[in-house]
């Protein structure tokens, strides 16, 4: 297998550049410097060629400049860019009227369009404590919800993301998220494990911290995207909307890296048969123009003029590509992501068996998780590990992204072929392989 020459002169020159003008906060990874792309393949700016199995973490849904959704962008761009939210377009109307046909819930939905999905939580929190008077908060640890204030508050993946910014939101009390490789929690006899941490809130959360008919919503994400691609228990999402129902308190779901196809669904949450009060959407919605939205049942809806709003949000140009990507995901994508994340998680489950290192593979769809542990009794993470094999698979044309403490993700576009993810999965096997070497030659 050809092992590329990385990064390139061209590659390294524009790093140095971004070095000494960009802000050194965005958690850069390996030097991957993209010229251009196509479906699931992408070039770099010395002429290499990669499969892209991390999509833009999960952003460009029907892969890298797809005709239909270009030449949407651009029929509308010789229209107007711009028009602000103080009077209306068609594309706009058109947008909401489908995301009400798609929204995970039997109501009327409206929609708040914004620019990205922390935006989209931000939108959700304002409208929950509107509704419902309330102040109170309850997110998950391990959570990943975004960076500015509000959002940040929720997000408990890494202290990083905390750091120096205090004091965060007020009204934020933070429970385990249902993992059920690594619980934290005692079950009792027979109980599923997403059924404890519901009886642990109710009982310990409101029975001890916070009074439940203060608690406006509780925020959580389907699969959790950033803490590790971890997929809840069964009965997790059916017992915490009882637990909403009971107290009057809203289910805002983060479906801003799981939803919109990414999970073999049109949100993730559907693979739970619940319906949440508030979805928060972006990364994928648009193909990867600055699109999200918050979309919620009418009744919620119920704000007045002037109580949230913003200059950018539902954009001809990212509501133009957002309607084709969404005609797109209907007319086959859906499908594909469902057949081809079953595919992909199959062969990596073959993978697993020669490689002690692996210690789960996990996920829906084409939202897949592979964790790596030092021992697969203790479960300990191999955080070096993983790095070192998402460097070797770059360095072999598999461009991939790390989460959680040493899981890796595959996410590729929804339109992956079969070919591309077994050329995808073989890259990935060597880069595993080689890795594991590495590591215990340094042990040695």
């Amino acid at each position: 297998m050809q092992i590329l020459n990385l990064p390139g002169p061209k590659a390294r020159a524009i790093v140095k550049r971004d070095q000494d003008v960009i802000s050194p906060s965005y958690p850069r990874g390996y030097p991957f410097v993209m010229d251009h792309g196509i479906g699931t393949e992408v070039w770099d700016v010395d002429g290499n060629r990669f499969l892209d199995f991390a999509a833009g973490i999960a952003v460009v849904s029907t892969g890298h400049s797809h005709p239909k959704v270009v030449e949407a962008i651009t029929e509308q761009a010789k229209k107007f860019l711009h028009i602000s939210s103080d009077f209306y377009h068609v594309k706009w109307v058109e947008l909401g009227e489908r995301l009400n046909d798609i929204a995970p819930f039997l109501d009327n939905a409206m929609s708040f369009m914004t620019n990205s999905g922390t935006e989209s939580v931000e939108a959700a929190i304002k409208l929950a404590r509107h509704y419902t008077g309330r102040t109170e908060f309850i997110g998950f640890l391990g959570a990943f919800h975004g960076r500015t204030m509000g959002a940040v508050t929720f997000t408990a993946s890494k202290p990083v993301y905390h750091r120096d910014f205090y004091p965060l939101l007020n009204g934020v009390t933070h429970v385990p998220f249902p993992d059920p490789y690594r619980p934290i929690l005692i079950p009792n006899e027979g109980e599923d494990y997403g059924e404890t941490v519901v009886r642990y809130i109710e009982e310990q959360i409101m029975g001890h911290v916070l009074p439940p008919d203060n608690i406006a919503g509780i925020l959580v994400e389907p699969i959790q995207g950033e803490g590790g691609y971890i997929v809840p228990t069964p009965k997790f999402f059916p017992a915490l909307r009882r637990l909403c129902d009971k107290y009057g308190i809203l289910l805002i779901v983060d479906e801003v890296q799981s939803g919109v196809g990414r999970t073999g669904k049109w949100w993730a949450i559907e693979h739970w048969d619940v319906e949440p009060d508030i979805v928060c959407a972006a990364k994928g919605i648009a193909s990867g123009l600055p699109m999200g939205a918050m979309i919620a049942k009418e009744y919620i809806m119920n704000w007045p003029k002037g109580a949230h709003g913003n200059t950018f949000g539902g954009n001809p140009l990212a509501c133009a590509a957002a309607l084709a990507t969404i005609e797109l995901i209907e007319n086959g994508y859906l499908e594909n992501a469902a057949t081809m994340g079953e595919y992909i998680m199959d062969a990596l489950d073959e993978i697993q068996m020669r490689h002690p290192s692996i210690g789960e593979v996990r996920g829906k769809g084409l939202m897949i998780g592979v964790e790596f542990v030092q021992d697969r009794t203790t479960k300990e993470h191999a955080e070096k590990l993983r790095d070192l094999i998402v460097d070797n698979a770059f360095r072999r044309g598999l461009l991939l992204l790390g989460c959680g403490k040493s899981t890796i993700r595959f996410a590729p576009p929804l339109c992956v072929s079969r070919a591309e993810a077994d050329e995808a999965l073989e890259i990935f096997d060597e880069a595993v392989t080689v890795s594991e070497k590495e590591i215990q030659a340094v042990v040695t």
